[in-house]
């Protein structure tokens, strides 16, 4: 009996019996399903998550005070040197100078607790108030529903116009009615609506993407009549390639601009919005160390299942082993056989769970979020592999103890 002749008798049993193979076809292929569906699913949240950063723009940078917050830099309990917050004027005198490499947006938040009024209805004191300028939704990727964008007069001169979010636009007005050029009143001070922001979400009870309010920067500065305001520049270069060489020329504006000498380290900080990418990548990554477990168990179980209908097949072909060891087998090729037979039970499981997989994951990746169809090579490999293995292991324990029988024996089996 020859490989050859082995592999034809492992997929003539699989035929004859087809009942008990698609039973134990099925038990591998929900084990590998579950495995390609969640890996398959997190690539393509990952992805998504890739696209919306792109829209954000991998080639920008932030630049912002020193330890966040300004003020106190401390290193292993060591009170090490006072930064001053970044200014307003700052902050404006970096966007013009850095016009003449790519563009940048100048922005801070005026207070997360106002209250928002309109006749006689209110809102309750959890709105945002943010101050921006006419680069801001562009650079941040945020969109209008309906309305417009600040124009370059309104944020030169401040005047009182503001974008609202989507929740305000709903507590605010009636279905129906027009928000925009109506009058809302918040921090004692009347704002005219010009535009409404789309739908952002949030994440479980926080909405306050959606409940925020865009006014003017010059118009919000005019707020800090304390200067404990902190602005924020947000820079984006003309190139990705790019990126690098001109957050070494921003470095160098803002050096300038906040007047710190040659010898003296930089008194801001500079960081990759790529960074905050990056660091959902790390994330993804732990998602499918955690679904590749899960998956691994339930493969695990149905290992065993196979086992299990394996060694009920030697049982029943006690008599069959026994008149091929006769006829000259050996032990060898008897436990190539039932290997075969279990490989080749996997691997149809396996292409079926595969192809599940495939389509279970993509719709919960599109369900979460739009998105294109995803195929996973990788990972399609790796199942491929692991129904290969799983067929070994789980065929192992019963083709050994095939090869183990004494022909005598097997031939008196009832």
């Amino acid at each position: 009996m020859n490989l050859i002749e082995n592999v034809r008798e492992a997929l003539n049993s699989v035929k004859v019996h087809l009942l008990r193979t698609v039973l134990t076809g099925a038990i591998i292929a929900i084990g590998i399903s579950s495995l390609v569906g969640m890996l398959t699913a997190i690539d393509g949240i990952k992805a998504q998550i890739a696209e919306s950063f792109a829209g954000l723009g991998a080639n920008s940078f932030d630049v912002r005070n020193k330890g966040f917050s300004g003020g106190r830099v401390v290193q292993e309990g060591k009170t090490e040197k006072t930064y001053p917050s970044i200014t307003y004027k700052e902050a404006k005198q970096f966007k013009e100078e850095y016009a003449s490499i790519g563009i940048a947006t100048v922005f801070n938040v005026v207070t997360g607790s106002a209250e928002v009024k309109r006749g006689s209805k209110k809102t309750n004191p959890n709105t945002r108030i943010r101050g921006g300028d006419e680069n801001y939704l562009s650079i941040k990727a945020v969109k209008l529903a309906k309305g417009r964008n600040f124009s370059n007069m309104e944020v030169r001169y401040g005047n009182s116009v503001a974008i609202i979010g989507k929740e305000l636009e709903e507590l605010l007005f009636n279905s129906g009615e027009d928000p925009i050029n109506q009058k809302i009143t918040f921090l004692g001070r009347p704002y005219t609506v010009i535009g409404v922001l789309d739908k952002q979400g949030g994440v479980g009870q926080d909405q306050g993407a959606d409940r925020q309010i865009l006014i003017p920067i010059e118009n919000a500065s005019r707020l800090d009549t304390q200067g404990t305001f902190n602005y924020r520049i947000t820079g984006v270069a003309s190139d990705p390639g790019k990126i690098d060489y001109e957050m070494g020329q921003a470095i160098g504006i803002m050096r300038k601009i906040r007047q710190d000498r040659v010898a003296q380290e930089d008194s801001f900080e500079l960081t990759k919005s790529q960074s905050v990418a990056e660091s959902l990548e790390e994330v993804a990554g732990y998602l499918r160390i955690g679904g590749f477990g899960i998956g691994f168990i339930t493969l695990l179980g149905a290992s065993i299942g196979l086992m299990n209908i394996m060694l009920v097949s030697v049982t029943e072909r006690t008599r069959e082993i026994g008149i091929r060891k006769a006829l000259g087998a050996t032990p060898l090729r008897i436990r190539q056989q039932f290997l075969i037979e279990a490989i080749v039970i996997c691997v149809i499981g396996g292409i079926f769970g595969m192809i599940l997989g495939i389509g279970i994951g993509n719709i919960i990746a599109n369900f979460i979020g739009p998105g294109g169809f995803l195929v996973p090579w990788l990972w399609m490999i790796v199942s491929f592999g692991i129904c290969i293995i799983v067929g070994l292991l789980a065929g192992y324990i019963p083709a050994f103890k095939a090869s183990r029988l004494d022909p005598i024996e097997s031939l008196r089996y009832e």
